[in-house]
């Protein structure tokens, strides 16, 4: 048996534990492994005619070129946010071109180019890690009849139908760190100082990050907020501590009521854009509203950097072994997860039923801009 496993998307902590694991499993059941590079593009840009784009696009993995991976974070296959299936036109490989017409404005589907690869290939399966844009695309070849088990990642732990996705651990982890560090600064300044973490459509990994490090203040995806309401709240929180300082903890996808996501340049495959900036128009206007000076800090890419935290590490090794045990038990369109506290799987067909986001009612206050746990018992560990 040959699989192929890729990794899609933003990278996170945890994702080379994971390929090691999958390719010491199967080594253990006889099945072959190959790295498919880049994710999906590995797959779209591999041209059979061409015997070295082989080296370019996939790597023969085992026991020897994957032994210390597992020391390090990201992904040494590399990833990217390629979507064979929504490809544009600038985009297309020079060798597919002559299959579309390039006088169309696009974007191009090459699914038939993804299979007829895969078949050539040899490859029965494959173990796609990633979050909801990465096994979307996996749904769809999975659609088109070719076996997927998939692992769930990302740092946003958005991916609809599991408890926990790899790297949302650490995340937490570093957000917290990090925000405690910077009350060095913001205490030494009398500041009001704005973090500003990932988190597109969920602002779990900034509620998490802010109810466990104690910040005064909140801003979330799933709450527009007021900035002038939010200018009130944090003046008050600063003139109450008495090292004259406050934090207020952010999403990068947050917004002000009636206004917009902060995002900028072109879209990527999946139709999303680069967020980013949010916590510094806040900054910007709580200084004219307050007449403070503020310390803006994004964390950004320091949260998924570096070698994952112990949950997240148990997590991807524990997610690899059961993918494979489910491919030689024969199992496809399944997705590894945690559910109630237990590992199991569910099609990869429910990802896209639902859409995961805080429990505003239950975990937040809309008033006061402010994780606010109402329930406790019979919550999760991660109380989403």
């Amino acid at each position: 048996m040959r699989i192929g496993i890729l990794t899609g998307g933003g990278d996170v902590p945890g994702l080379n534990p994971c390929i090691k694991s999958v390719v010491y499993a199967a080594a253990e059941r006889g099945i072959e492994v190959v790295g498919i590079r880049r994710g999906w593009a590995g797959l779209l840009e591999y041209n059979p005619d061409d015997p070295s784009s082989y080296d370019k696009c996939f790597m023969p993995l085992n026991l020897i070129n994957t032994r210390t991976i597992d020391r390090s974070g990201g992904t040494f296959l590399h990833t990217s946010r390629t979507n064979p299936g929504r490809v544009a036109r600038e985009s297309v490989p020079d060798f597919l071109k002559c299959q579309v017409n390039m006088d169309a404005e696009g974007p191009f589907d090459f699914t038939p180019h993804v299979l007829k690869n895969l078949e050539k290939l040899g490859m029965q399966a494959i173990i796609p890690i990633g979050g909801d844009d990465t096994l979307s695309y996996a749904e769809r070849v999975h659609r088109e009849g070719f076996h997927i088990v998939a692992i769930p990642k990302t740092m946003d732990n958005d991916v609809y139908g599991t408890d926990f996705c790899i790297g949302f651990s650490t995340a937490v982890t570093r957000s917290v760190d990090f925000i405690h560090q910077l009350r060095t600064s913001s205490g030494s300044h009398e500041r009001i100082a704005i973090i500003e973490l990932f988190g597109r459509y969920s602002g779990e990994t900034s509620l998490l990050a802010s109810y466990l490090s104690g910040t005064e203040r909140s801003i979330i995806s799933e709450v527009p907020f007021d900035v002038e309401k939010l200018a009130r709240l944090i003046l008050d929180d600063k003139r109450n501590n008495p090292s004259n300082y406050a934090m207020i903890a952010i999403s990068e996808g947050a917004s002000m009521i009636g206004g917009q996501v902060v995002e900028y340049g072109q879209e990527d495959a999946y139709g999303h854009k680069k967020l980013g900036g949010i916590g510094l128009v806040v900054g910007e206007a709580l200084k004219q509203l307050t007449g403070e000076n503020i310390l803006y800090q994004q964390v950004s890419y320091l949260m998924r950097s570096g070698a994952p935290d112990s949950l997240d590490l148990m997590v991807a090794v524990n997610y690899a072994k059961m993918a494979v045990s489910l491919l030689k038990r024969g199992a496809s369109n399944r997705l590894v997860a945690l559910r109630n506290g237990t590992y199991t799987s569910i099609p990869i067909t429910t990802i896209s039923t639902g859409k995961k986001r805080v429990d505003v009612d239950e975990l937040y206050d809309c008033d006061n801009y402010r994780p606010k746990i109402r329930h406790i018992e019979g919550k999760p560990m991660f109380l989403y």
